[in-house]
Formats: structure tokens, sequence, C-alpha cells
């Protein structure tokens, strides 16, 4: 890429590359560094880690066994909040959503936008998979790194 025309411009050809990039990528994107002349663009995404499991008790001999007691419920992967704010499926009133149940999303795909203090927030899948569920409604109040939309990775045949 060359570094001609005003920083604007470059910037702005760094960023649509920066897109590609990612667009093309398989896994979850942590850091992008592009360069051009002295232009320079970094995106660095947080991705919390996920908590440790809290370390098991001891059964007491003593107390009563639970009973019904359910078992643990395996999290799947899910697209999360970037930000606090309101959520919302489609870039507008009365657009189709970006994403459906039964879509395929790949790493970087918008497949929603989060409205924190008038700036809208796109929300991208980090990894591929197919959308099983919409967790959070249409307009709805959401916090950070709340989930929104689960995902079931995809197998052989899907990818």
């Amino acid at each position: 890429m060359s570094a001609e025309g005003g920083p604007e411009e470059v910037l702005d050809g760094l960023s649509r590359q920066a897109r590609k990039l990612v667009a093309k990528l398989a896994g979850p994107v942590r850091r992008v560094r592009l360069r051009s002349g002295e232009t320079v663009l970094e995106v660095e995404w947080h991705h919390p880690a996920r908590p440790a499991p809290a370390p098991r008790a001891e059964p007491d001999p003593v107390a009563a066994p639970q009973v019904g007691a359910a078992a643990p419920v395996t999290e799947r992967p899910a697209v999360r909040a970037p930000v606090v704010g309101t959520f919302y499926r489609a870039p507008e009133p009365g657009a189709a959503p970006f994403v459906a149940v039964g879509d395929v999303v790949r790493p970087g795909q918008v497949v929603g936008i989060v409205e924190a203090m008038k700036l809208m927030n796109e929300v991208t899948a980090g990894q591929a998979g197919r959308v099983v569920e919409l967790l959070v409604e249409d307009g709805k109040p959401v916090e950070y790194d709340q989930p929104l939309i689960a995902l079931e990775p995809l197998t052989g045949r899907d990818a």
C-alpha cells in the first residue's frame, strides 16, 4: 500500500485492509497492526478471560444429599456485548436483522449493534459458528460481556 494521499486517506485504506484481513482469518483475532509510511493502524480486542471454575468442595458427610440438583450446564460459545448499551439486531428500524437462527457466521462478521452514548458500536462474531439462539431481544439494554447470540461451532461439513 502506498503512503500517497493525506493521513486520513491512508488511514481509510489501512482500515479497509484490516477489515479484509480479519474477515479472511479463521479464528478469533486479538490484534491487528498495519503500517503505511508514517501512518499506523493498530486495533486490539480485549476478550475477557473466562473465569476459572470454582474449586470443588469436599462433600460434607453430615449434610443431607441434594435431591433434584441440576446437572451443570455446559456453556455454548456466544457473541458477547462489547460495551454497555442498547442492543439492536438490525442496522435500522424496519430493516432485516443482521443474523437469524440457523445462519452461519464468520469471525469478524457484524451480527448486531450496541448503542452507547449515541454511538453505534458494531457487534462482531469472534469465531465461526451457526446461530442457535438469540439471547437478547431487539432494543433491550445489555451489560458489558453479556452473551447476545449463542453459537454452535461448525463441524467439518459446515465449514
